[in-house]
This record gives C-alpha cells, sequence and structure tokens, in this order.
C-alpha cells in the first residue's frame, strides 16, 4: 500500500456534508479557519541502554483470509515524512490501511484539530511541538494514553504527566560557524551567546526573524531562556548594535548569506545536526564537515515534537498502536533522513555521519511551554520593536 495524503479543507468539506445529512437543520459544523504560526525542527543521538520494549497491544487480528482492512487517519504537519516499507510495515502487520491529513504548518495543523474538537477528521495528530504544547493540552484534543515504549524513553522529554501528548523525536537549534573562516583568522570561534556582542565578531552573524521562521523563534526562545524576560531585549539591541544581519528563513541564512555557501556571514542559526548532514549529502563526499555547532550551556534551543490521540476517535485501539509504532524503533530509526529530526528512543540506531558528528548539548535554553504559548506574540513584536526598527 503507498501512503495517501488528503488535503484538510476537502475532507473537512465531506464531514461536514455528512453531519449536515445526519442532524437537525438547527445544527451545522464548525468551520475550520486556518492560523499562521511558525515552527519546525531538528537533532541528537543517544546511547542504546536496553532492548525495544513489547508493546501491550497485539496486531489486531482479521477476521477471515478476506477480511477488508480498516483505516486510521494520521493528521501532521506539512514536514512529515516517512518510508514507504516503514508505513507498508505497520499496515501488513495490523491490517490497516493509514491515510494521511496534511494540516499546513505546526500552528495550522493544530488550530485544525482544535477546531474540530470532538468530531475529529483523524483518528492521531503528530507534530505538535513544545511551543504549541500547552495549547494543546489546554484545549484537551487528546485522549491519554501510556504507552509501554515510554519505558524506554527520557523523561526528560516527556512534557505531559498525564500522557495526553507523546514524545516523538526532537532537534537542537543552534549557532553554526564555518570552520575554514576562524581557522584562516586565527580566531576562536564563539562558546557562549555573551561571545557574539564582542568586537571580534561583528558583522559575522545572521539570524531568522522570529516572525517568520521556526529556528528564528527558538533562538529568540534561546536568548529568554538564558537571559530572561529582563534581560533579552537589551541583548538583541546590543547585537543589533554588533552588526547582525536578519533575513526571512533559514534556507536564505544558511544557504545564501552563510560564507560556507558563499556569503559573506561565518556565523548562522542553524541545527546541532546541521555539520553531520554537510557530511552525508557532500558532492564531491568529504571526510569532516566544514562547519561546526556551538553546544555551550544555554546556547542552543531545544524542539520536541509529540504524538496523541484525538479525543472522539472511533479508532482508539489502532490509534494506540500507531503511537506505539511511532515510538518503536523501526519508525524511529528512519525519522533522521526523512524529516531531518532525531528519535527519542535511544535503541534506535543512528546513521554513522550523526554518531561521528553530531554534537549534542547537555544544557539547552529552557521556556515553559506555559509561557511561550502565553507570550509568544509580545516576545515576537518586542524582538521587532527592537531589532527592526
Amino acid at each position: 500500500m503507498s501512503k495517501k495524503f488528503l488535503h484538510f479543507p476537502i475532507l473537512l468539506l465531506l464531514l461536514a456534508l455528512l453531519l449536515t445529512a445526519c442532524s437537525s437543520p438547527a445544527a451545522s459544523p464548525s468551520p475550520v479557519e486556518p492560523t499562521k504560526a511558525p515552527v519546525e525542527s531538528t537533532n541528537p543521538p543517544v546511547e542504546p541502554t536496553s532492548t525495544s520494549a513489547e508493546s501491550t497491544n497485539p496486531p489486531v487480528e482479521p477476521t477471515s483470509a478476506s477480511a477488508e482492512p480498516r483505516t486510521l487517519t494520521v493528521m501532521t504537519h506539512d514536514s512529515f515524512d516517512a518510508s514507504e516499507e516503514v508505513i507498508q510495515a505497520f499496515e501488513q502487520a495490523n491490517n490497516v490501511e493509514v491515510t494521511f491529513i496534511q494540516g499546513g504548518d505546526t500552528g495550522s495543523a493544530l488550530n485544525k484539530a482544535i477546531l474540530s474538537k470532538g468530531n475529529p477528521p483523524a483518528d492521531v495528530f503528530y507534530g505538535v511541538d513544545n511551543t504549541f504544547l500547552s495549547r494543546a493540552l489546554d484545549e484537551d484534543i487528546f485522549l491519554p494514553y501510556e504507552s509501554p515504549l515510554l519505558a524506554e524513553i527520557d523523561d526528560a522529554f516527556e512534557l505531559d504527566p498525564q500522557h495526553r501528548a507523546l514524545p516523538v523525536d526532537y532537534g537542537d537549534v543552534c549557532l553554526n560557524y564555518d570552520v575554514a573562516y576562524f581557522t584562516d583568522k586565527g580566531l576562536q570561534p564563539p562558546a557562549s551567546l555573551e561571545d557574539l556582542l564582542k568586537p571580534e565578531y561583528k558583522d559575522l552573524l545572521v539570524v531568522e526573524n522570529p516572525a517568520t521562521s521556526s529556528p528564528g523563534l527558538a533562538f529568540l526562545l534561546t536568548t529568554i531562556g538564558h537571559f530572561g524576560e529582563d534581560g533579552y531585549l537589551q541583548f538583541w539591541q546590543n547585537l543589533k548594535d554588533n552588526g547582525v544581519a536578519v533575513v526571512d528563513g533559514w534556507e536564505n541564512a544558511y544557504y545564501s548569506e552563510f560564507s560556507v555557501w558563499g556569503g559573506t556571514h561565518p556565523i548562522v542559526v542553524s541545527y546541532s545536526s546541521s555539520p553531520a548532514f554537510e557530511v552525508i549529502y557532500a558532492d564531491p563526499p568529504v571526510d569532516t564537515p566544514p562547519t561546526a555547532a556551538v553546544v555551550g550551556n544555554e546556547t542552543c534551543f531545544r524542539q520536541i515534537e509529540f504524538v496523541g490521540i484525538l479525543r472522539g476517535t472511533q479508532n482508539e485501539d489502532l490509534a494506540r498502536k500507531w503511537v506505539d509504532f511511532m515510538l518503536d524503533t523501526q519508525f524511529q530509526a528512519d525519522m533522521p533522513l526523512k524529516m531531518f529530526v532525531f528519535p527519542v528512543n535511544p535503541n534506535a540506531p543512528l546513521d554513522e555521519a550523526f554518531v561521528k558528528y553530531l554534537a549534542t548539548p547537555e544544557k539547552p535554553a529552557y521556556v515553559a511551554p506555559a509561557d511561550i504559548a502565553a507570550k509568544r506574540e509580545t516576545w515576537i513584536q518586542a524582538w521587532s520593536d527592537t531589532v527592526l526598527r
């Protein structure tokens, strides 16, 4: 079976027609108005500690050799991807056909899930991250489910003690630098956020706008986590005075402004995994990455993505099996080269380049998900007033 992707508006229209036919004239479904919000993600390996836990939910057995497969619908953000053979493994093991609805970026997809709360167009929602998690939990769109696979996952990734949103992957947004530039100049690369304010780093840094870029937002949160709400704007004012450049998105920052790719800035906001990808996709091949990540204390922000079973699903048994599947090693090992994010399950094997070149921050900056949800737009506006005017 092949992956089947449905556009959310078409599916919702069909659902609305069905509900209208079955309800009284006074009843009508709530319209789904997508909202635009920033996001994104990527990151590190953990040493295996144990063998994979077995799911407490055995595969769904077909009632006969000719039993029709059931359908499981998974709602995701537009960046979702998985290998065909991985999806087929789940389908064949459970006699099920998996259909995917791509609902836009994370903020838009979450908004659609909230507006269809209690009567969801999907059984499972994957892709809400820690910048939007508190909103999803406050809206109570997920059913609690304590997957047995959680026993293998570090508690640091589990941000919902009620197990409504279960961690699937993570990525660290960090400063990256051009190794050759600093070697040629005889200059030490920055090791902290404070270093970026020194005269020797004037005009060297390019960042993404947090209003239009997920890594840009993550770096803004890094500065809030490190300097606090009382100090982050002064840091940005000082950074502006030291010549920081701002562009709209990661692609422009990395492939146009970063000196490794012909730009004029040897420091860029990217991911801790970027050096490993520079090796994996190098043409011609290289033995060592031309870039490195700065992973000192509170210089990176960790993005974690979650999956949850949507309240109102008619396929809770299959939804639980899908959650288990996403947390188990086959799906987890597939993610890094498909979605550029990293497994929370430490038993999932990683490409050799990640093992060799991926730097993992021991102490990422932290901002509580509830604070992000409540103050994100205020912080972005204050940043814009300080840096862009």
